[in-house]
């Protein structure tokens, strides 16, 4: 390897480094580098053995995709875009709301058992809090089982649509069938009455919500906010917007009905390219997880 090889591969190595840090920053927060240790080098039994599907899954780059989409179909909902709305702080707090979800995902996925007990109790004491009425006048509160298996079903739903469109390695029948069991045993220690464990039922439980679902002013400025008007730097809003396309061709024809996208298998194959760019792009970017200890 000669010397314009070398500097080459040096400057390339450097930049991977400033983005994966920029990436990680973002995500997890300033206290990630700690949570990450905790999660990863904290010895004990943990929820999940390394062989799992939910531990393939929640490791891939495509959740990027994934969760911007589950955010989209979950806002469908009246009642749970209202509590989102009144309670999150997904405008004045986006990046803060991002970094308490990757960290709840981190515990109860790769942490240890302990962590991921912790990690649904203080998600359990915050919900009990939440309490409020929609603008129909309809009350809500963010503990209804019934609020959380729709928040459940379309996050296991979108995760699983963002991998096996744009993960490194997809899943056969089985290992997506495997997914939802394992996402139901995150779901039922939050509340979730009898979460679907096979991606049948998962789409028996979505289907089964078609009747109370619109798109309300809420839901309307919420995927504005998601798509239009997003709290990232102009500099990165190409990326940004190559994510958020890949998004809006994942959830199913119906839903994407209910938020005004384009329903056609053709307009969800056009920006497939765009999505595998970018998610490519945060695979090679973002650092490896470390083992974890035994």
């Amino acid at each position: 390897m000669d010397g314009v090889e070398v500097e080459r591969d040096r400057k390339t190595g450097g930049l991977r480094e400033q983005l994966g840090a920029a990436l990680f920053a973002r995500v997890a927060g300033p206290d990630g580098p700690a949570v990450r240790q905790r999660v990863h080098g904290t010895p004990g039994p943990r929820w999940f053995a390394p062989d799992r599907a939910i531990r393939l899954v929640h490791g891939d780059a495509s959740m990027f995709v994934g969760g911007l989409a589950a955010l989209l179909v979950q806002s469908l909902h009246p009642s749970a875009m209202a509590a989102v709305a009144a309670h999150s702080g997904y405008r004045s707090d986006p990046w803060g709301r991002l970094q308490r979800t990757s960290t709840f995902l981190a515990f109860t996925t790769f942490g240890t058992a302990e962590d991921a007990r912790a990690a649904v109790a203080r998600v359990r004491a915050v919900h009990a809090r939440i309490r409020g009425t929609t603008a129909a006048g309809r009350p809500y509160r963010a503990d209804d089982p019934h609020l959380l298996a729709w928040v459940h079903a379309v996050e296991t739903d979108s995760f699983l649509r963002a991998h096996q469109a744009y993960g490194a390695a997809r899943l056969d029948p089985a290992g997506c069938d495997a997914y939802v069991a394992d996402m139901a045993e995150v779901a039922a220690a939050l509340g979730v009455e009898g979460p679907p464990r096979s991606r049948a039922e998962l789409a028996a439980v979505l289907r089964s919500y078609r009747p109370e679902l619109a798109m309300t002013a809420e839901a309307r400025d919420a995927a504005r906010f998601l798509l239009l008007r997003p709290p990232v730097p102009w500099a990165v809003r190409p990326a940004y917007g190559a994510l958020a396309a890949a998004a809006v061709g994942l959830p199913a024809p119906e839903h994407r009905a209910l938020l005004g996208l384009p329903v056609t298998p053709f307009a969800a194959a056009a920006v497939r390219p765009l999505g595998l760019a970018v998610v490519g792009a945060i695979r090679w970017a973002m650092p490896a997880a470390p083992v974890e200890r035994r």
